[in-house]
């Protein structure tokens, strides 16, 4: 009976100090890595560099339509035109989505409006993945990053 109550009580102390302990919070801000570009042998003067993005220009930024890849997925093609002005995007069209059958027709109209609202804040092709519709959302990233590849962004 005593080593019964023993264990119990070294069982629930144990408990209690791990619930207890606090994760480590960093309080210094999180520095981005160096980019593959960049060279990793410059030294540090401790003043910033210029980033490849803040040293272009806006009159070389492509204004215009680019029409992404075509990406096979499990339940069929993706393909994507997206429309920029001065480098931003404007616009994405889905010229082709999974409708193999009426399933996936149906996934990729709720899928496809929720990616290209995200696409639009983030301005970009790092966007989340719409919930139930992982292989649409997959071909849609591979097909506008293919078409921001194509110009230039």
């Amino acid at each position: 009976m005593r080593k019964a109550a023993v264990t119990t009580v070294s069982t629930v102390a144990g408990v209690v100090l791990l619930l207890s302990l606090k994760p480590h919070v960093n309080a210094t801000p999180a520095v981005a890595a160096p980019s593959p570009s960049a060279p990793s042998s410059a030294p540090s003067s401790g003043a910033p560099s210029p980033s490849p993005s803040t040293s272009r220009t806006t009159s070389a930024s492509p204004t215009g339509t680019y029409t992404g890849d075509t990406f096979d997925t499990r339940y069929g093609p993706v393909q994507l035109a997206v429309t920029l002005a001065q480098g931003k995007i404007t616009a994405v069209k889905a010229l082709r989505t999974p409708s193999g059958d009426g399933r996936s027709q149906q996934i990729a109209s709720y899928a496809v409006p929720q990616l290209t609202s995200e696409t639009l804040s983030a301005q970009s092709a790092r966007i989340d993945a719409v919930s139930g519709a992982t292989y649409t959302s997959e071909g849609y990233v591979q097909s506008l990053q293919s078409a921001l590849d194509k110009a230039g962004v």
